[in-house]
């Protein structure tokens, strides 16, 4: 998955109130994560009981546009039945030790999902936060993180997840993952998986995400409107 130099992407976020500029070689979302691997097989088959393919391999990837990162201005997709789901977002710099973490929205076309899991999540831009946190700060209570998902339909807001990191797999698995599958542990930026939502899918307008870090007291935000395109 490893790009050429003239073709790599700069991303620049916000650290401790400083801006910090990250190249970047490989954007890719890791589906299927869950800690509870049983209830995952479990959702995997209700999912295919509506039509939604099986993945090749659990946890799943999915490489993205560099160029995907979204990080302001409305969401611009194809129809209104997309949605998007509160993500732990892992941002390597130039060695595997050099690692931060936001917060990011695997947006995904659910009508395109039905026909290829891939290509409904590489149609949407992900949605990324202006802001990282140092891993290393937040890694020795990695299950205390808490996400949520408001989300705006037919102009009232209604909270779409909630819930902590014990839902997900945790950054030590995630990184022995990626090594064993041979993937980039610098200069790349993961999507890594979500936690349970409330209700099931809902199609709104409006998407406002937190990432909690209740023992330093720290929350990172993300909000954004989706736009559909004109036909």
């Amino acid at each position: 998955m490893g790009v050429t130099k003239d073709t790599l992407e700069t991303l620049r976020m916000q650290v401790q109130g400083n801006p910090v500029d990250f190249t970047v070689s490989d954007v890719i979302c890791i589906g299927y994560s869950g800690r509870n691997q049983e209830k995952v097989k479990e959702h995997i088959e209700e999912l295919a009981e509506i039509g939604i393919p099986r993945p090749d391999r659990v946890p799943a990837l999915f490489p993205m546009r560099r160029s995907s990162l979204l990080q302001g201005g409305p969401l611009e997709v194809n129809h209104l039945d997309s949605s998007g789901e509160a993500e732990p977002v892992l941002i390597f710099g130039e060695d595997e030790e050099d690692v931060y973490l936001s917060l990011g929205s695997d947006h995904t076309d659910r009508d395109l999902e039905t026909v290829s899991i891939a290509k409904s999540k590489q149609v949407c831009d992900k949605p990324l936060s202006r802001e990282a946190w140092k891993l290393s700060e937040v890694l020795p209570h990695w299950d205390e993180l808490k996400l949520k998902t408001e989300i705006r339909v037919e102009g009232a807001w209604q909270t779409y997840q909630a819930a902590d990191a014990t839902a997900i797999m945790h950054f030590d698995d995630v990184r022995a993952y990626l090594k064993e599958q041979q993937l980039p542990l610098k200069q790349a930026v993961y999507y890594i998986g979500t936690v349970p939502l409330l209700d099931g899918f809902k199609y709104g307008d409006a998407y406002r995400m937190q990432l909690h870090d209740p023992v330093l007291d720290r929350t990172l935000v993300l909000t954004y409107e989706v736009k559909p395109l004109e036909n």
